[in-house]
């Protein structure tokens, strides 16, 4: 039995298997990196980072049509959608003090529950499941898209109406806090007239007739 024959496990990893850790580390720090900055722009960056590395596991199991939709819908929308609500609402560009709710620790403790819910009902659900490579391919467009608009054809669309209410509602913060700071220009606008106007001498005339 040659080497390339031989079967592969945990102590022998292949290529590809090699390849899918090293991404999946370089995913988790980016997601690290999105959750910890203070800077918006910058964890919405890194969050493409993060969106495109879970899109190269997909490849890497070849769930091709998984893959592309990944980097069509959430990276080219919805972190394109975030970068519009930062513009909108004027969001700070740089540091932000307001990104840092004090709860790092409940947030801690929660993210790591459900890293680890997550993880058992992955393993105990594909304990036994194997990809077979050599096998008919189980993630392709044509596979994977009929089971979508089958039977996945309504979450589909309710997400879709999600993100258009998510740009609806940044659209009418923008206008709202936009009225705000003119109401609020007008007014202190008029009272700096109004302070003026009582600073200013009595003209001569009006002092005699009084």
């Amino acid at each position: 039995m040659t080497l390339a024959q031989a079967p592969h496990g945990f102590l022998s990893p292949a290529g590809v298997e090699i390849a899918f850790l090293l991404v999946g580390l370089l995913t988790l720090g980016a997601a690290l990196v999105t959750v910890t900055t203070r800077q918006l722009v910058h964890a919405a960056l890194w969050l493409v980072v993060a969106l495109g590395g879970l899109a190269v596991e997909y490849l890497l199991l070849t769930a091709e049509f998984i893959a592309w939709v990944q980097v069509l819908i959430y990276v080219g929308s919805v972190v394109v959608l975030l970068l519009f609500g930062l513009m909108l609402t004027k969001a700070p560009i740089g540091r932000s003090p307001d990104a840092d709710s004090g709860n790092r620790w409940a947030a801690l403790t929660v993210a790591v529950a459900s890293a680890v819910a997550l993880v058992w009902v992955v393993v105990d659900a594909f304990r036994t499941t194997w990809i077979d490579l050599d096998g008919p391919a189980a993630g392709t467009t044509e596979v994977t898209g009929a089971s979508l608009f089958r039977h996945w054809v309504l979450p589909f669309e309710a997400l879709s109406v999600l993100l258009l209410a998510a740009l609806v509602g940044a659209i009418v913060l923008s206008r709202k806090a936009k009225a705000d700071a003119e109401g609020e220009g007008d007014g202190k606008a008029g009272a700096d007239g109004k302070a003026e106007a009582d600073a200013l001498p009595a003209a001569p005339g009006k002092e005699g007739a009084r």
